[in-house]
């Protein structure tokens, strides 16, 4: 594998030359390191996130093949190098890969979100410790803006540095991309992620670096290019990264939507991703296939109260309110030997709300229209639609719930209850209950040794 580098400086008779051909090629007037434009974007991204975690309280299995599972333990969504070098990919069935599992003693974790959200957060405190402004993007990455950070010296040692803390201090190796757009911070991430050489910080501050990382760039891993946008490049004949980079941006608003559009500027050095404003989802769902079948409605009950609970809490963390909700069940279709149903049913609401106990009595009436006995059930779920923000709500002088203010100050208070003190710790009677015949499959959960006294860790 021949490793590139993308030191040393530019002269000016070379950027004179970028400005020239950019302006040829793709028809705006200014180089993306003119002086106008200053921003600069890090991209911090933790290298396999979660397996990383798992192995931070396992250490013996550091350089030895990892997996993470998820739903119900049969799909295999995180692997280490050592797990891709077997052949293993994410996505795989592990009850179709048990061979090559069990040949070659690779271990296997069951999702622990609790346990990677605290991680997270210790990461992110760090980082926030050494630059002022951090934006967590995912739960293992995170962009930082370094405007103003001249003073640090050289940027890219500087974030060698913070990514060298957050080892340090938790044991989480991470790779760092350095460049005047998000786009770009997210390709020098990669390269830093995959080449030893640059020693965790890719950082791609001029013209010549810009062309030669999309040159070397594949066009299926660039940030907001999707399947389906791939097939239409490739429709147009265009195959790499870069040739999509040199298209004339009014060629390619002629024939993509705004997202694609704000990609081709991003990795052309103009930012214009801002993903400090997150649009409201337009549609909020929990659902889960349960770790074995159930028929009872009780069952299905206790399932359906927990996930409406769950997007109540969501709806009311982006501000919003929902005039429609949705359940819908479903029998294991993979089971050809018995009887097959899958149904959904939509309960409107009088008045938009965010309160919990509307939207879950709401989620049981639609449930009991839609069970039917005599099947066995796979997967649940519930589904808000017609969503709109809170602060635009128009209250009506026949609204059937007389004490609506009281009633969201409650929803407010068990929230941050929630928040200080852990999940679940307040909840619907009829929710979060230990029920066995619905919950996930998880056989390899570590425990929350971040976050619960009875899992810290003891060596002997």
């Amino acid at each position: 594998m021949k490793c590139f580098t993308f030191h040393g400086t530019v002269n000016v008779i070379t950027i004179v030359v970028v400005i020239v051909n950019v302006s040829v090629e793709n028809n705006f007037q200014f180089s993306i390191f003119n002086s106008q434009f200053k921003s600069v974007y890090a991209l911090v991204d933790c290298n396999n996130f979660f397996c990383s975690v798992e192995r931070v309280f396992c250490p013996g299995l550091w350089h030895r093949p990892v997996c993470v599972a998820g739903s119900n333990d049969g799909i295999i969504v995180a692997l280490t190098q050592e797990a891709k070098a077997l052949g293993l990919k994410r996505g795989d069935a592990v009850f179709k890969v048990r061979d090559i599992v069990e040949r070659h003693g690779v271990r296997v974790f069951s999702t622990n979100m609790t346990l990677y959200a605290a991680m997270s957060k210790r990461i992110t405190s760090i980082l926030r410790s050494m630059v002022q402004r951090v934006e967590s993007y995912s739960i293992d990455e995170c962009f930082c803006y370094l405007d103003g950070y001249d003073h640090v010296g050289s940027l890219d040692e500087y974030m060698r540095r913070v990514a060298q803390r957050i080892t340090l201090y938790t044991d989480i190796p991470v790779s760092v991309g350095i460049a005047p757009t998000k786009t770009l911070a997210k390709v020098g991430s990669k390269f830093a992620k995959k080449y030893k050489g640059y020693r965790s910080v890719c950082m791609i501050d001029s013209e010549e670096k810009r062309r030669r990382a999309l040159e070397l760039f594949d066009l299926a891993d660039v940030w907001g290019i999707g399947r389906q946008t791939l097939r239409k490049l490739n429709y147009y004949g265009i195959h790499t990264t870069i040739d999509f980079a040199d298209k004339r941006e009014n060629w390619v608003r002629s024939h993509f939507n705004k997202p694609v559009v704000d990609t081709w500027r991003e990795l052309n050095g103009i930012p214009c991703i801002d993903t400090t404003e997150v649009a409201e989802r337009q549609s909020i769902c929990t659902s889960r296939s349960f770790g074995q079948m159930v028929t009872d409605l009780d069952a299905l009950k206790e399932s359906v109260v927990t996930f409406a609970s769950g997007c109540a809490i969501k709806l009311r963390g982006q501000g919003s309110v929902t005039r429609a909700v949705t359940v819908f069940v479903t029998t294991n279709r993979f089971r050809e030997d018995l009887p097959q149903y899958a149904y959904s049913d939509t309960e409107q609401l009088s008045m938009p709300t965010a309160d919990t106990l509307e939207i879950v009595s709401a989620a049981i009436r639609a449930l009991k229209r839609i069970y039917r006995e005599g099947y066995s059930y796979k997967k649940s779920g519930v589904i808000l639609t017609d969503i709109s923000r809170a602060d635009c709500l128009q209250l009506d002088l026949f609204d059937e719930v007389r004490n609506r203010p009281q009633r969201m100050a409650l929803m407010r208070a068990i929230d941050h209850i929630n928040q200080s003190y852990g999940a679940n710790k307040l909840c619907i009677g009829s929710s979060n209950a230990a029920a066995p015949s619905w919950q996930n499959k998880c056989d390899h959960r570590s425990s929350n040794y971040l976050t619960d006294i009875k899992g810290i860790l003891q060596v002997e």
